[in-house]
């Protein structure tokens, strides 16, 4: 399994568009941080988790050649504005699965009604597939078992998921002990850190560290991280020997 950090950043990205933030003005490109997303090689299956609205951006320097499904986390507009990218993949592949609550679903369907529609379409509009995700019902994709996981960003239900040793969690805030049950005996885990501050709706750093501890995977990455955490190098000093920061364009292999 190979997994690529297409974006880390919040949900205003690193630079934040006028910033004269120490961190927004680096010249190390790891401090540069598009929104959060990350992409699955798997065996055969190519998987993406969120389509934000640097989906375009990402695609390309990744160099990713197929889109076999996109899991949606929550409804957010920095993790769904990008769907309409996806025309490229739909004009090679056919309809896209997209695999989300249903709550999102409705949500996309509202916001970009023309790729759900199924009469008089316009031609040049991408097709999906809608796929509900259900709490405690894994999704299966070519036998390959992906298990949901469920938690609160802040008020709004969001879904990680779980991929053999592997999970993806972003915009926790709290989570209920039955879902980190889910999450023993992980050599990976991926989870957002926004700032060492307290947030309403996001772990901050403290948060994050004291989650990783509870999990106790082999090894985890804090991605969602916000200009206000610091520089890339310097936070990294400060981590546990396990305990990485992502950043974008960063490849791990498992």
């Amino acid at each position: 399994m190979k997994i690529y950090f297409l974006g880390t950043g919040t949900s205003q990205g690193i630079p934040v568009i006028g910033s004269q933030h120490s961190v927004c003005k680096s010249v190390n490109p790891k401090d540069h941080r598009l929104r959060v997303s990350i992409w699955i090689e798997w065996d055969d299956l190519s998987i993406v988790i969120d389509c934000g609205p640097d989906f375009r951006q990402q695609m390309l320097t990744s160099n990713c050649q197929k889109v076999d499904a996109i899991l949606f986390t929550h409804e957010h507009s920095d993790h769904t504005a990008g769907l309409d990218d996806i025309r490229p993949f739909f004009f090679k592949q056919g309809n896209i699965p997209i695999y989300g609550h249903e709550r999102i679903l409705k949500n996309l369907k509202k916001r970009f009604d023309y790729i759900f529609e199924t009469e008089n379409r316009y031609p040049g509009a991408p097709g999906v597939t809608e796929v509900e995700v259900v709490n405690n019902q894994n999704i299966i994709l070519e036998n390959k078992i992906i298990i949901p996981i469920n938690f609160m960003h802040g008020n709004l239900q969001v879904f990680g998921y779980r991929f053999d040793n592997f999970a993806y969690l972003t915009d926790v805030k709290t989570i209920e002990n039955s879902e980190i049950e889910k999450l023993k005996n992980l050599d990976v885990l991926v989870v957002n850190a926004l700032r060492e501050e307290p947030h309403d709706t996001h772990f901050n750093l403290e948060e994050a560290l004291d989650f990783i501890n509870i999990v106790k995977p082999k090894k985890a990455y804090l991605t969602h991280i916000s200009h206000i955490l610091g520089f890339h190098d310097e936070v990294q000093k400060k981590l546990p020997e396990n305990v990485f920061l992502a950043y974008d364009n960063l490849t791990i292999n498992l």
